[in-house]
């Protein structure tokens, strides 16, 4: 039986008592997924899983608190419930959830770059092992899967599903590289020049809020510090200082709380590499508080308790 058929069996036999099941189906076209929410035995002929079900479903589930529901992780996926019922967003008697053993999931960013015209709307998709075949006006091409991995995936420690009611597939290997390029040759750059990426880089936002809409740790949408107007912390003026206000705001708030799941990268419609301050607020985080959200069950993130002294930090001897 494949992981899907398994998969599908295995909500199959869940169903009735769940408001939903949070899975993937197929999106507008072969190349992308999107969420599905089963609710009957019909709507599992629609599930999907593989490279293209790149969404972290754990970003619906504060909309379902006080309901029962299913949801389908991913092992990066996963970390994201776990630090979501570390801070008591949700409860864990309310959630029943299928995890997977990942191979890793594409970059439709690297995906875009790597044909050789704008895709459009593409015909066909065929998934092996060693990459994507994909039908395009009739052409075809074929991507071998390591250049249009995700980022995410090629320094992922935690490929299988770190807590689950049912574990779907053999587990993977975590990857052998915890660090990537494009971040070690971000930091070591200048800060005149890291000011100067910024500058150029946030020009091109148009505060959409995607990035923020697409965390599965920012919850207080309706309370916004973007959106707020008494107190009004950020203007609405679309330039790079305040486009990069938002962005440190919102990378503060994420301190010990991101998993570094990449939705806000992937959600970006203009490409802005997002990832770039979450891992290096993470790094700070690991140094200093020794903490890697969402890889412990009730472990409270540092920044969320109080100590009068803390273990790693020298107040007294400056």
């Amino acid at each position: 039986m494949s992981q899907l058929d398994t998969l599908k069996s295995a909500i199959k036999d869940r169903l009735g008592e769940l408001e939903c099941v949070i899975g993937w189906e197929q999106g507008y076209d072969p190349l992308h997924a999107t969420p599905l929410f089963i609710r009957t035995e019909a709507d599992l002929d629609r599930l999907i899983i593989g490279p293209l079900a790149v969404h972290n479903l754990a970003t619906y589930l504060t909309a379902y608190k006080g309901k029962k529901i299913g949801v389908v992780v991913k092992g990066c996926d996963s970390r994201s419930v776990i630090e979501l019922l570390n801070e008591n967003l949700i409860s864990r008697d309310d959630l029943v959830i299928f995890g997977l053993c990942c191979d890793g999931v594409v970059s439709q960013r690297k995906i875009r770059a790597a044909l050789p015209a704008d895709p459009g709307f593409v015909e066909a998709v065929d998934i092996s092992a060693n990459g994507l075949k994909i039908t395009v006006a009739g052409q075809t091409a074929m991507l071998n899967m390591t250049d249009i991995l995700a980022d995410k995936c090629r320094t992922c420690q935690h490929p299988n599903a770190l807590i689950s009611d049912v574990l779907i597939g053999e587990n993977r290997q975590s990857a052998s590289s915890t660090s990537l390029a494009c971040q070690e040759e971000f930091e070591a750059k200048s800060d005149a020049e890291k000011f100067a990426f910024w500058q150029e880089t946030m020009s091109r936002c148009i505060r959409c809020y995607a990035c923020r809409n697409a965390c599965p740790m920012c919850v207080c949408r309706d309370y916004c510090i973007a959106t707020s107007r008494d107190p009004l912390w950020v203007s609405q003026d679309n330039s790079p200082a305040e486009n990069f206000m938002f962005q440190m705001i919102h990378v503060s708030h994420l301190a010990g709380r991101c998993t570094e799941c990449g939705e806000c990268e992937r959600a970006c419609p203009v490409d802005i590499p997002l990832m770039l301050l979450r891992r290096f607020m993470n790094k700070q985080v690991q140094d200093v508080f020794e903490h890697q959200a969402g890889t412990d069950l009730e472990q409270t993130p540092p920044l969320l308790t109080f100590k009068v002294e803390e273990e790693r930090i020298n107040e007294r001897g400056w």
